[in-house]
């Protein structure tokens, strides 16, 4: 499967999408909003980066506890629950003198809900598409992510200045509604990918099993942590650039969705698996020069030059499906994004921190710096596809 015609033609593909695009829409408004609220409240870069990333730490202990309903549950009751519950949260986080602390158990509520997220729709993904057309699919969703947050942050910005920031994170609830409607009369009633009731035995079991192996356990790590080091740089706009953080936002979702569309419908095969490295290097080095407090132009082509990095992921996911046996790519697919959004949320109290300490320019150097080490390090551990380790 090569064309987007195809794809699209595909049964059940555009209702995922649609509901993925919809929800993605509604998680950018909504983290736009509440980061601007903590910031306000609080003129903290810590507690404004860990507002917008933080449910990103409860990831780590839904993938510990709930991964194994990824494939036990049906998909379109999944989607459809998971939906309905972000949107009672990102409402409940828009009612007016919350405590902060409340504010904190609410995001990280979501994070753990959000864990079950990933492995259901991705592992979805993979059962509604053939085995060739999943870096297409995959690849169209990644641009649906830069699309929708192009928009969402450009759009999001402006309400939160019309309407205020809770009007807003009422706006994203409204989205999220929306989503849950597409996916429950969009999709079809799909049985379970595995037999089984879900639970924090067979979630170990299985985890077990995928870490075991040597070739998934380094792609996993590549996949988690340079990607989160560089979002601990993201999630410093607000405080970076308070007037221009919406706009610094938007040009990241567009150098994403120019890597990905390119990794996902024009790169051959033959050039995927030499492209990870310098992709995954390209990610971080352009926030260097966040040291030297650019001008708004120079950052901004920065950002987005360090967005097409991202289109590493793609192409590390495809090797992941290539070795995991069917009946546990949606647990595979759930920890791998589990995973990835637990960095994001180390990512964004790493750099909060040293922001705290110092500037939010230097920590964004300082996360880049760190993230091209990880990169250095891990890229003799990476088995290529056909090698005698790549099983």
């Amino acid at each position: 499967m090569r064309t987007y015609r195809e794809l699209f033609r595909t049964p059940e593909f555009t209702p995922l999408f649609t509901a993925g695009s919809v929800q993605v829409a509604a998680s950018t408004v909504s983290g736009l909003a509440l980061s601007t609220l903590v910031y306000a409240a609080t003129r903290s870069p810590l507690l404004s980066a860990l507002s917008m990333f933080g449910s990103s730490f409860a990831q780590v202990l839904g993938a510990m506890a709930l991964l194994s309903a990824a494939d036990r549950l049906p998909p379109r009751a999944a989607m459809t629950c998971l939906a309905l519950v972000f949107c009672l949260g990102t409402a409940a986080l828009a009612v007016p003198g919350l405590p902060l602390w409340v504010i904190f158990v609410i995001i990280l509520g979501l994070g753990v809900a959000a864990s079950l997220g990933g492995g259901v729709r991705f592992g979805l993904l993979n059962e509604i598409l053939p085995k060739d057309g999943y870096l297409l699919g995959r690849s169209v969703l990644n641009m649906s992510v830069g699309i929708q947050q192009i928009c969402g942050f450009a759009v999001g910005g402006v309400l939160v200045t019309v309407l205020s920031p809770r009007g807003t994170l009422l706006i994203g609830a409204a989205l999220y509604l929306l989503a849950a409607a597409v996916a429950w009369f969009g999709l079809s009633g799909r049985p379970p990918r595995a037999a089984g009731r879900p639970s924090v035995t067979e979630t170990w079991r299985t985890n077990g099993l995928l870490w075991s192996s040597k070739p998934r356990r380094y792609i996993y790590l590549a996949l988690w942590v340079p990607n989160g080091l560089i979002v601990g740089c993201e999630s410093l706009f607000v405080p970076y650039a308070p007037e221009h953080a919406g706009l610094l936002f938007a040009f990241a979702a567009l150098g994403m969705l120019a890597g990905d569309t390119a990794a996902g419908r024009f790169v051959p095969q033959r050039w995927r698996e030499r492209l990870g490295g310098p992709l995954r290097l390209l990610l971080a080095a352009p926030y260097l020069v966040f040291l030297l407090r650019p001008p708004l132009p120079v950052a901004v082509a920065a950002v987005v030059l360090a967005s097409i990095g991202y289109a590493a992921s793609l192409l590390l996911q495809e090797q992941l499906m290539a070795i995991t046996p069917d009946e546990m790519s949606g647990q595979a697919l759930g920890l791998q994004s589990s995973g990835v959004l637990t960095m994001q949320g180390v990512g964004a109290a790493l750099a909060g921190a040293v922001a705290q300490l110092t500037s939010p320019s230097t920590a964004m150097a300082v996360m880049a710096v760190a993230s091209v080490a990880v990169t250095l390090a891990l890229a003799p551990r990476l088995a290529r596809p056909g090698s005698p380790q790549y099983r």
